[in-house]
């Protein structure tokens, strides 16, 4: 189902909005969470931070101390709801565990999304053969990891490109992402048919980066990113930067227009989509 925004970013936006307001109030954290009986500052800090999912009382609590005047109070509001997200979307998102979950969730809301991946094909594109090879691969280092679930909630992720009103998807692919190496020849066969259809839809592009191929001044980014942007422009752009065990999200404006830039000078010197398309089934044999 289509989430107006992401919740994600709708927290880490209600969070500055609110930090703003105290600050404007010349309210301390301690002085916030004495007027509400609030037991700590924890709380109040990790809405803030955007670090927690917002209870719609709490925030018209904090709203009320802040003296919020309408329309501003009613605009928080929604954000607010927005960050909560519903019952029926969090039931979806069940069986996903906590790293899926958030790429979800920013996904659910974007504009736009382009992802970098120099070794492998991103999770938004992969066929549920090809993800469960990824995966379980990832569980040889996790062992709590839940392939079959795993390999669900990536199709679930997936619907958000065939939804009426999709993203525009990028994938920046590096030339070893699209190396089969110890794939097997039929799963790989398959992710590569289902590339190319899924690249046939209007709002996806799939751009391929040649061996050697760079940014300016020979920057090669060997961490795989993805960049989002959302309906409001008012929401912060936002990266997640993908490690081994864990992911890192940015959103100060300085680190998200390092990567903008970055990924601005990588599509100059990509493959176009369609020679992207050519080089991925030149070895097919269809």
């Amino acid at each position: 189902m289509p989430l107006p925004t992401s919740p994600v970013i709708r927290r880490v936006r209600l969070g500055a909005e609110l930090r703003q307001l105290r600050r404007r109030e010349a309210l301390t954290l301690e002085q916030v969470c004495d007027r509400l009986g609030w037991a700590s500052t924890s709380k109040l800090s990790r809405i803030e931070l955007g670090q927690s999912r917002p209870d719609l009382a709490d925030v018209l609590d904090l709203l009320d101390v802040y003296q919020v005047p309408a329309p501003l109070r009613d605009e928080l509001i929604v954000i607010a709801r927005d960050a909560a997200t519903s019952r029926g979307w969090w039931k979806a998102l069940g069986e996903m565990g906590e790293r899926q979950r958030t790429y979800a969730e920013l996904e659910a809301g974007a504009a736009r999304i382009v992802e970098y991946q120099p070794v492998v094909v991103p999770g938004l594109l992969q066929t549920p053969a090809y993800a469960r090879l990824r995966l379980t691969a990832s569980a040889a280092l996790d062992p709590a990891l839940d392939v079959d679930a795993e390999v669900r909630a990536r199709g679930v992720r997936q619907e958000v490109l065939r939804r009426a009103d999709p993203p525009r998807y990028t994938a920046l692919l590096g030339e070893a992402a699209c190396d089969p190496g110890d794939v097997p020849a039929p799963v790989w066969r398959e992710q590569v048919r289902h590339l190319v259809a899924l690249a046939d839809l209007p709002h996806v592009t799939v751009r391929l980066l040649p061996r050697g191929g760079s940014a300016g001044h020979g920057l090669q980014p060997l961490t795989p990113y993805s960049c989002y942007a959302f309906p409001d422009p008012a929401d912060p752009h936002t990266v997640m930067l993908e490690a081994l065990t864990t992911d890192v999200r940015l959103a100060t404006a300085a680190d998200v227009d390092r990567y903008e830039r970055i990924t601005e000078a990588l599509l100059a010197v990509a493959l176009s989509a369609e020679e992207t398309v050519t080089a991925l089934t030149r070895d097919l044999g269809d």
